[in-house]
């Protein structure tokens, strides 16, 4: 095994009340001055902006909101975001809201920190050397961005339309309050997704080349299981408070490293790289076109490692057979209300336009995707037309 890296340092406050310490919290980081970005208005409805814009005013400090996140966040208005800080010189960002705000808060605190135009690190021209610095409190329970290395952006600027991730440690967040309760009105199918989501990290980590740690094993398996368990007591009571508690949780630990501590890689992440070109251009939720796709990835990839699935399976569901495992998943996705392919996200997918996304994820076939199982145009095309019933 290679030396293993794990590295944590955002400071998690986990608890009824926790964004009650915004104020607080900035004011030992040193903010003078706060950019509140958030989303399209749910955090005003609820009081949430509220009270966290009292808790900066208490703690004199201030601020200038830039709100209207949209799911699958786009460049545009992180660009309005830089300009924003800049201009009305803040020294902070503080993100309320879910993954997709997270992400386009990261995004602005690199455009900030590096100049320049801020795609460039998103489309691989630069890397991130630093960021503004950046608090989060979560309304969502699904992407893990409170302390993931990622942000993944959607490139608007004309058709087609393009998204694509940037990991940086630069981009793990200072602190992030993370009060269970702030999620109690998401909705039953924005929390179906988030559960889809959380898994996924998850599950791209286990499957990896080369040698990994049992218990590193032991604990994702372990992590499927409570999100399973949990998903459908908060879609029956949304306000279950150990239930949106242990599903925070999960979705913390999923993509902050910690899955694939001790794996020889960081995983396969083909799912997320071909969901990716569904919510480009098509506009779906990221944790139901990941759900939609991975069964058939899973069918495809299967013969690679069979004993890897077989792992899977009894640690998740006490079912060694790796087919029965991947069909458990699949039956556990659409118990929660989650498509389980390409037609269930209401896209009618023809041979062409499996070629089209195809080509989408590899660039033009100017690359490959995957570390479980390396795959070309061709593969994912495969893909595509298993997860849209052609094949």
């Amino acid at each position: 095994m290679s030396i293993m890296e794990y590295f944590t340092p955002t400071h998690v406050y986990f608890g009824k009340g926790a964004e009650e310490k915004a104020g607080e919290v900035l004011k030992a980081e040193g903010a003078t001055k706060v950019l509140v970005h958030f989303g399209s208005g749910s955090v005003k409805k609820t009081g949430l902006l509220d009270r966290v814009e009292a808790s900066l005013d208490a703690a004199g400090i201030k601020y200038v909101e830039l709100g209207g996140v949209v799911p699958n966040p786009r460049v545009s208005l992180a660009r309005e975001g830089i300009e924003l800080y800049k201009s009305e010189g803040c020294d902070y960002i503080l993100s309320v809201g879910g993954g997709s705000v997270l992400d386009s808060a990261k995004c602005i605190g690199y455009g900030v920190y590096g100049g320049g135009e801020v795609w460039d690190f998103y489309c691989g021209k630069r890397v991130p050397e630093g960021s503004a610095p950046i608090g989060c409190i979560l309304t969502l329970s699904a992407t893990g961005s409170e302390m993931s290395d990622s942000s993944v952006i959607t490139n608007d600027d004309g058709e087609p339309t393009y998204k694509r991730g940037c990991n940086s440690n630069y981009g793990r967040v200072r602190f992030s309050l993370l009060n269970p309760e702030l999620t109690y009105t998401v909705s039953k199918y924005q929390t179906s997704c988030g559960a889809a989501d959380i898994m996924m990290h998850t599950l791209e980590r286990f499957f990896h080349s080369g040698d990994g740690l049992d218990f590193t094993d032991s604990l994702a398996c372990a992590l499927l299981r409570e999100v399973i368990k949990w998903a459908p007591v908060a879609l029956e009571n949304p306000e279950d408070y150990d239930a949106r508690a242990n599903l925070m949780w999960c979705g913390t630990l999923s993509h902050n490293g910690l899955m694939a501590a001790g794996n020889a890689t960081k995983g396969d992440w083909a799912c997320h790289q071909i969901e990716h070109e569904l919510s480009a251009e098509y506009d779906v939720a990221h944790g139901a076109g990941l759900a939609a796709i991975w069964a058939s990835w899973a069918r495809y990839v299967l013969d690679t490692d069979r004993a890897r699935f077989a792992k899977l399976g009894e640690g998740v569901f006490g079912e060694s057979d790796p087919e029965k495992a991947i069909d458990k998943f699949e039956e556990f996705f659409k118990s929660i209300d989650m498509p389980i392919d390409i037609a269930g996200l209401g896209l009618n997918f023809d041979e062409a336009a499996c070629r089209t996304a195809a080509l989408g994820v590899t660039f033009q076939d100017a690359r490959t995707i995957g570390d479980f199982k390396v795959l070309n145009t061709e593969d994912i095309f495969n893909i595509y037309m298993m997860a849209s019933g052609l094949k």
